[in-house]
């Protein structure tokens, strides 16, 4: 039951969101292999003035305008499946969104599986994953 947030600058148009939130969730289900069902994505728009950061960070030029950060809060995953994550999240912002990879900022907070809630989901109790999860995946491994 991962949760998405997802803060930018105020002004975006619904469809701007809902591309960002589909190819947030397509590289979700391809490198996590959560549920299609399984989508908690929350937006933060930003008015001007409420996202500072040096016009050159890392050496790469960003536009304070289209900058996105978002966190991706779930269930602890081994550093390689968290890697392909942000691969996947870049190639799939930027096909469903036109999202620059120097417009990107990601973060993981991994929390433990029981700190996790939600009405009509069942955890096995063996894995603490979803029981309609592939438990390979799940636990990151990356041959499919």
């Amino acid at each position: 039951m991962p949760l998405i947030t997802v803060e930018l600058m105020a002004g975006t148009t619904v469809e701007h969101r809902k591309a960002i939130s589909d190819g947030i969730h397509e590289a979700m289900i391809e490198i996590l292999g959560i549920p299609e069902d399984d989508r908690f994505h929350v937006f933060h728009e930003l008015s001007e003035g409420s996202m500072l950061h040096e016009p050159v960070v890392f050496g790469i030029p960003r536009t304070t305008g289209r900058m996105l950060f978002i966190t991706l809060s779930f269930n602890e995953r081994r550093p390689e499946q968290k890697k392909a994550l942000f691969d996947a999240l870049v190639r799939r912002l930027n096909e469903r969104a036109d999202v620059r990879s120097d417009e990107l900022l990601l973060r993981v907070i991994e929390t433990a599986r029981e700190n996790w809630w939600g009405e009509g989901r069942v955890v096995n109790p063996e894995t603490g994953y979803d029981e309609r999860m592939d438990v390979a995946t799940s636990q990151g491994s990356l041959e499919r």
